[in-house]
């Protein structure tokens, strides 16, 4: 919706993906920390196998920690490409962990830098949140549409969505740091009148806030 008012957009997950494809650093590092396991018949990363070893086994920060650093860098890039190109900008990054690589990056040690600050990088936070319950429901639908649960049932999709949710930062405390707040549990239309209203505060925001305090 941002995009279509004319915002450039940037998905974090898409982004993610493509550093995890075959012949990238992101690709031979986790091979390297996870095994050959977690390759399949392919050559390509095995998501379902990754999402065991992350969100079942215990090993999301190790993931994370490969995977974080790059894809922030690239986010970084981009950003840079986007304002060069236009100073006026509104550059956003759509992603659903950005408190929770904070959060990590401290559990680390890690004091400075974009990875413990997220202000380091961006200027405004959207939350976009709803009840768990439709997050859930979203979830095991979207799965089920795309092909992605075709050989899970719904309840052990229900079960994956808990336990990925588990490992978040709650939108109740991300709401508490954020900038605004939609609230998505209703239908798209209430969604894409929240999102016009919004909008216009962003494009006065774009582009003031110092450079020493963001996107650096």
């Amino acid at each position: 919706m941002l995009r279509s008012l004319g915002a450039e957009v940037i998905e974090a997950d898409a982004l993610g993906r493509e550093l995890m494809e075959p012949g990238q650093a992101v690709f031979a590092a986790i091979v390297e920390r996870f095994g050959a396991e977690v390759v399949d018949a392919t050559g390509r990363l095995s998501r379902a196998r990754l999402a065991e070893l992350a969100f079942r086994q215990g090993r999301l920060a190790e993931l994370n920690a490969i995977v974080h650093p790059p894809v922030i860098a690239a986010q970084v890039r981009w950003m840079d490409e986007v304002f060069a190109h236009d100073p006026a900008a509104v550059a956003v990054i759509e992603s659903a962990l950005i408190f929770e690589v904070v959060r990590d990056a401290r559990a680390r040690g890690e004091t400075e830098g974009v990875l413990a600050d997220w202000r380091r990088r961006i200027d405004r936070i959207v939350v976009v949140t709803a009840p768990d319950e439709v997050k859930i429901s979203r979830y095991v639908a979207r799965m089920q549409a795309s092909g992605g649960g075709r050989y899970a049932s719904a309840e052990s999709l229900e079960v994956d969505a808990r336990d990925r949710l588990a490992l978040q930062v709650s939108d109740a405390e991300k709401a508490a740091q954020a900038d605004y707040v939609i609230d998505n549990s209703g239908d798209l239309a209430s969604l894409r009148a929240q999102v016009e209203v919004l909008w216009p505060h962003l494009r006065e925001a774009s582009n003031q806030t110092a450079q020493a305090r963001s996107l650096q």
